[in-house]
């Protein structure tokens, strides 16, 4: 009997733990009203209605676009126009997101070159918003240099074009008689 109430009260104080952390989790969801508080914290000259701000961060201008109803959001920020880059550049910034930009990430969009980060919005914490709104900013900035996001690169050195074309790419090693 006594393992019973045992077992039963450590039962109890685990959900109660459990719902707990939910209430909290919900307490937390980020929502327009959030990120609009944020953005009047680290932005300048800010315009737009909620869910669509422009704001000026540092040397940049940043767009952030919301849909609640779809638990999305977005941060970018225009950087050139795709006719103006070549396409070394361009294979550089793709490359980039792989080695150098780490959750912003460089695209196209509407014939600009842009630094962008997503995410769902409602568990986006507001140091994942700041960090983002940093890493897109720093991104746009370091676009025909080091095309990084942050000073952390991953992957270390970049190969050099022999040791590219010596690769085998998803193919299934050969077998040796």
């Amino acid at each position: 009997m006594v393992r019973l109430y045992f077992l039963l009260s450590i039962l109890f104080l685990f959900t109660t733990n459990l719902s707990g952390q939910n209430v909290d989790k919900l307490a937390h969801k980020m929502d327009n009203i959030k990120i609009g508080e944020i953005i009047r914290n680290i932005g300048e000259n800010i315009e737009g209605p909620v869910g669509s701000w422009n704001f000026g961060y540092g040397e940049q201008i940043l767009f952030v676009i919301t849909d609640e109803a779809h638990n999305r959001m977005r941060i970018f920020t225009p950087i050139a126009e795709r006719e103006e880059i070549g396409q070394e550049e361009l294979e550089k910034m793709l490359e980039a997101n792989f080695h150098a930009a780490l959750d912003a990430k460089y695209a196209l969009y509407s014939g600009f070159v842009v630094s962008i980060f997503t995410h769902p919005l409602g568990e986006l914490t507001p140091n994942q918003f700041k960090d983002a709104v940093k890493q897109v900013a720093v991104a746009g900035q370091n676009f025909g240099t080091t095309y990084s996001s942050t000073d952390l690169i991953f992957g270390g050195t970049q190969e050099t074009e022999e040791d590219s074309k010596n690769k085998k790419i998803n193919k299934k090693p050969s077998k040796k008689l």
